[in-house]
């Protein structure tokens, strides 16, 4: 997905082509802009989710040490909805929840609990 992203940022303006046999100017290529930037969100919105469960993963395995404050309250919420992987299984499930925590902002809203506002989000 993120070489997938890579594609999508070429930008829409260099394939802008006249219109109406050459009548009409270039057109702007906008909603073809739209939909690329549509499609890196989709795209970036995995990778965090499947980041995500790669690092609560990391901190099982680093018991009995723990994270930061924020990192914590991020693994707290994660491992309330989704379990340590053990044993082989289909990840699909697990991604979409833990994306559906980072769309909806829970995990932002998690981490800013423990640690305060984080400017810029």
């Amino acid at each position: 997905m993120v070489s997938e992203n890579k594609v999508f940022a070429h930008p829409a303006s260099v394939d802008s082509i006249p219109t109406s046999a050459n009548k009409e100017d270039h057109v702007s290529m906008g909603m073809t802009a739209a939909l690329k930037a549509g499609k890196i969100f989709e795209n970036a919105s995995y990778v965090v989710a499947v980041e995500l469960l790669c690092s609560a993963q990391g901190l099982d395995f680093r018991k009995p040490l723990r994270a930061g404050a924020g990192a914590e309250a991020a693994y707290k919420l994660v491992r309330s909805r989704i379990s340590h992987l053990k044993d082989d299984r289909i990840l699909h499930h697990d991604i979409n929840k833990a994306r559906e925590m980072v769309l909806k902002g829970e995990v932002l809203s998690a981490v800013e609990d423990a640690v305060g506002e984080l400017s810029g989000f």
